[in-house]
């Protein structure tokens, strides 16, 4: 019987916390692989044979075992480094640890035939946010106009192209990194996403450094955080002009901005569906804006996107219950094949 749950994350993750309480009152309880305790916690005992891997990963405080014949779906949830018996390791030793460590476990994943939220190759695939704005814009959605540059020429150009001004944005962390580095090797705690002024004209002349990119501001009447569970689209409406520390980037979480339901035009709801499913997702936390023309404009897709916060702005989107049931479901689906 292929029912059981696994929720690949780390051990610091509230959204695990409470969607495996969600499947282990409606279901049964997930096998849960926490990889900053992995593979330290875990003991690994796999046999190829017969032309499948069979066997188990024995979570060793608790004794939970997992079996792979048994596994129907998995929730790809959160990333963390590695942690092993010996304790901390460094230099080569390390290196060669953690992509070996990498390599066995993803090579297991991919090796699932089961229902995925979501497997790790669409993942990867969805990741990309240069990509992301060419398909949203291809599948119908509004995206504002554009620039990759490492030349303040080609900065300025763009500038003078903008009615309303530019923005900054940094596309992989806007955390810009802090989290991979030692804390006393952090520079920034991040930047937001910025509004390009003439306080900043001695800073684009860094762009040299590497290629940036920036965007043509678009003005706002309030915004949307779009999150795609299977078939559904749960839509919060964001009041980010209310405050002027969210006019730009709502995720100031100092700024106390008023979160409710939002109801989609049908055929935007349509559109983030088959956006997100387009990169064989099954989950999807997509941004946008709404202009005072109400007109709405596309700004990125995050694949392992947060919703918790959401949610316990705006409790009648009850995400967790949506996500815990997909997977449910598509684990009982798994063990009646």
């Amino acid at each position: 019987m292929r029912e059981r749950i696994l929720i690949v994350t780390n051990s610091d993750d509230l959204h695990a916390d409470v969607v495996a309480a969600r499947i282990a009152a409606g279901h049964g309880p997930p096998f849960r692989l926490n990889l900053d305790d992995y593979p330290a916690d875990y003991e690994v005992a796999l046999t190829f044979a017969g032309g499948r891997w069979e066997g188990a990963l024995r979570h060793l405080p608790s004794g939970d075992e997992l079996h792979l014949a048994r596994v129907g779906a998995v929730w790809m949830r959160k990333k963390a480094d590695f942690r092993y018996p010996s304790g901390p390791l460094a230099g080569q030793e390390k290196a060669h640890a953690d992509a070996e460590t990498d390599h066995i476990l993803l090579g297991l994943l991919y090796a699932m035939d089961c229902y995925w939220m979501s497997h790790p190759a669409a993942l990867r695939g969805a990741l990309w946010k240069v990509e992301q704005i060419q398909r949203a814009a291809r599948m119908g959605f509004s995206v504002p106009d554009s620039l990759i540059a490492n030349r303040r020429a080609g900065i300025d150009a763009f500038r003078s192209s903008a009615a309303d001004g530019i923005v900054f944005k940094s596309l992989s962390s806007a955390s810009l990194a802090a989290r991979e580095v030692a804390p006393d090797e952090r520079v920034s705690s991040g930047v937001p996403t910025t509004r390009i002024t003439g306080a900043h004209e001695d800073i684009l002349d860094s762009v040299t450094e590497m290629p940036c990119f920036f965007q043509h501001h678009v003005a706002k009447r309030h915004e949307v955080r779009a999150t795609v569970i299977g078939e559904r689209v749960f839509a919060a409406r964001i009041h980010s002009q209310d405050d002027p520390r969210t006019a730009t980037d709502w995720r100031d979480m100092s700024a106390e901005i008023r979160f409710e339901a939002e109801t989609l035009p049908a055929a935007i709801e349509r559109r983030c569906l088959d956006f997100v499913h387009s990169y064989a997702l099954t989950y999807g936390a997509l941004d946008l804006i709404v202009t005072p023309a109400g007109d709405y404009v596309f700004l990125e897709n995050n694949p392992v996107g947060q919703f918790l916060f959401v949610e316990q702005l705006v409790p009648e989107l009850d995400m967790t219950g949506a996500l815990a049931a997909c997977l449910i479901a598509g684990a009982r689906a798994e063990a009646a094949r």
